[in-house]
């Protein structure tokens, strides 16, 4: 597996992959295709799917941190306009909440990039490494495939070969039936082969094979 998976990296080397467990695509591989998924899929998918959701609650926080720091510079800034013309220790005292929730912001912010800093780079390992495994489960399942049809394949051409040796053997023994069924009642005369008409009657039997060849081709024609 491991010769496989460095074929498989070095064929996706510069490709943008996308995200699996996001590509519907990529869960129809194991549902329509009936293959069974193995626990290293299953595994590889649940971290996949908990580093997306760190990510995009990251995302949220970083959006909510910038949102309360932007509306508390607004507050600092009208709290420094009122105290400019009326200067009180209450607004001096809101001033400082302010100025200490814009660090609190800054730090929630700094720490927010810090785990975020190589979440994309973990995302992208994790992703690539199930798309490793995915690649090798699929040319596994092709291979199998490929062995099947090809035994398939054989065992037709060899049932069309008996077919067709078994028709040649066919005709010519009903051909051998009618030469000698001809050859004895030219003989015995009509009347004494009456007794084998009942078993067998080579002119009826040919009409019959006639008439299933004509309805095959003409079948096969409108076909």
């Amino acid at each position: 597996m491991a010769h496989s998976h460095d074929v498989f990296r070095e064929a996706l080397a510069g490709k943008q992959i996308p995200l699996l467990t996001l590509d519907n695509r990529w869960h129809q591989l194991f549902t329509q295709a009936q293959v069974e998924v193995p626990g290293e899929i299953k595994r590889g998918e649940a971290r996949l799917n908990e580093l997306i959701r760190k990510q995009g609650r990251l995302n949220t926080q970083c959006k909510e941190a910038r949102r309360m720091k932007r509306k508390a510079m607004e507050e600092i800034m009208k709290l420094a306009g009122e105290m400019g013309e009326n200067p009180n220790p209450r607004l001096e005292k809101l001033l400082e909440e302010k100025k200490k929730l814009i660090r609190e912001c800054n730090d929630m912010l700094d720490d927010y990039r810090e785990e975020m800093y190589h979440l994309p780079e973990e995302i992208e390992r994790v992703n690539q490494r199930l798309m490793l495994i995915t690649m090798d489960i699929c040319y596994r399942r092709i291979a199998q495939n490929t062995r099947e049809i090809d035994a398939i394949s054989r065992w037709l051409k060899e049932i069309r070969m008996e077919i067709k040796k078994n028709m040649v053997r066919k005709e010519e023994s009903e051909q051998a039936n009618f030469d000698l069924y001809s050859y004895m009642h030219n003989i015995f005369g009509a009347e004494v082969m009456e007794i084998f008409d009942m078993k067998y009657n080579p002119e009826e039997r040919r009409r019959a094979h006639e008439e299933r060849i004509f309805r095959s081709r003409f079948v096969s024609r409108r076909g």
